[in-house]
């Protein structure tokens, strides 16, 4: 259509009109503050020449004396179009095992972005509008507020849509996180087994060299035996025998090797004693046979993460137990000892040398209720808000998942339960766990 009626907006956002000014008034600010706290370490929005207009998080610089930045991190950078050109970009940046999870906020952000883009492009066109139509006729004026109400319709619908995907990606968020918490599980058993590994050899080093020895022991009594058998084979022994038989008893130091053998044996039993206990704790803790709701007692649980966790445990630290008698309570006893597991580790870090840990237990108003206090270095009020959420870590990278505090919080909420720290600084800490039995009495037998 080109009659003389026809409104004409080319000259209303054109090549002097770019990313800046179009979003101009809009605030991104929330929109990339929700995705960076799902688990990206960066996220942006730059304009076509690459200039930062909105951003949250730090992005992973190249170290001192490099040209590229961690192996571990990936930063995907998504073009805006508009009007068949680049407009600009969404630069997403994190760890490289959340790829997918980077994925999907790259993708969340495009979307948001576009739509933002629109209603900003719509706004600066009913404006224009809004000039130009001053100056045409009434007829003109009805057909731009019919193609108006068009675009408001279908912005509305594009609106809807992008509800509808918002709640799609959350469900992808949920399954996301869910499948972290799963991954940092597997990481606390690895580190586990690592440590159990090293508590095993130790025994089993000393068990194997025992048997290299007691060999030894026989083949040099063997020798003698077979000495003997052979002079009995000729009826007699003479003098010669005799005196070949007791240097040869001299020789091997027979003597010796007889009272060795008893030690011998009773260190191999010990060994092997301490291996069948590393073993029967390690099931314990695991709870590999039950992997329902069964009665369990909290007190013994602790005992059991404790023994698991004896390679973590440096010689100077003290362990104070102040365990009161507690009633049963109904849980998966792998998740509770999981949860255990993580805060007493993290307590265990907290200072290389003199860690004192206090574990009190005890009963009260139908709640359980479990502390765990170390005399740390403690925690910065700034950060005591943030324990819990996850990838949240204050050590050095590749040292510290940011899971640990989070799967224990997600364990214990899940029984209805309540997790607090309490800090001091320079004085250390406290995390406090409140157990609820009115309600977990009531899933006994219902598993």
């Amino acid at each position: 259509m080109s009659d003389k009626n026809t409104i004409h907006y080319d000259h209303i956002i054109g090549a002097d009109k770019d990313l800046k000014e179009i979003l101009k008034g809009a605030d991104l600010t929330s929109l990339l503050q929700s995705s960076g706290r799902s688990g990206v370490s960066y996220c942006a929005v730059e304009d076509a020449a690459g200039e930062v207009l909105y951003r949250y998080g730090t992005f992973p610089l190249p170290a001192e004396g490099e040209e590229q930045g961690p192996d571990n991190y990936i930063c995907l950078k998504k073009p805006i179009y508009f009007e068949g050109e680049i407009f600009g970009y969404v630069v997403v940046s994190g760890n490289i095992q959340n790829r997918n999870l980077i994925e999907i906020i790259t993708g969340l952000i495009h979307e948001s972005t576009n739509t933002i883009i629109k209603s900003s492009y719509r706004a600066l066109l009913a404006t224009e509008t809004h000039k130009t139509v001053v100056h045409q006729s009434y007829e003109a004026l009805l057909e731009t507020n019919r193609k108006l109400t068009l675009s408001e319709s279908r912005y509305r619908n594009l609106a809807d849509s992008l509800e509808q995907q918002v709640r799609q990606r959350t469900e992808e968020l949920k399954h996301a996180h869910a499948k972290l918490l799963h991954q940092e599980k597997i990481a606390s058993v690895g580190q586990l087994a690592a440590g159990i590994a090293h508590e095993i050899n130790n025994p089993l080093g000393f068990i194997l060299s025992n048997m290299n020895t007691l060999k030894q022991y026989v083949a040099k009594m063997s020798e003698l035996l077979i000495f003997y058998r052979a002079a009995l084979a000729r009826n007699m022994i003479n003098p010669g025998d005799m005196n070949t038989a007791e240097q040869q008893w001299k020789k091997y130091k027979l003597d010796i090797i007889l009272s060795d053998i008893d030690t011998l044996m009773m260190e191999s039993i010990s060994g092997a004693e301490r291996v069948k206990k590393i073993v029967s704790d390690l099931k314990g803790f695991s709870h590999i046979d039950e992997t329902h709701k069964v009665d369990i007692d909290i007190n013994k649980e602790i005992e059991r993460t404790l023994n698991v966790l004896i390679h973590e445990i440096l010689p100077d630290t003290e362990i104070i137990k102040d365990y009161s008698p507690l009633p049963p309570f109904t849980c998966n006893p792998a998740d509770i000892c999981q949860s255990f597991f993580n805060i007493i580790l993290n307590a265990f870090q907290t200072r290389e040398q003199g860690l004192k840990l206090v574990i009190a237990t005890e009963h009260a108003d139908g709640y359980i209720r479990i502390r765990f206090t170390d005399n740390g270095p403690g925690i910065p009020e700034e950060i005591r808000n943030r324990l819990f959420e996850p990838f949240f870590t204050t050590k050095e990278v590749g040292k510290g998942t940011g899971m640990g505090l989070n799967v224990a919080y997600e364990i214990v909420t899940s029984y209805g339960g309540a997790i607090e720290v309490g800090s001091v600084s320079g004085e250390g800490s406290t995390f406090s766990i409140t157990l609820p039995l009115s309600d977990n009495a009531s899933q006994r037998g219902h598993v």
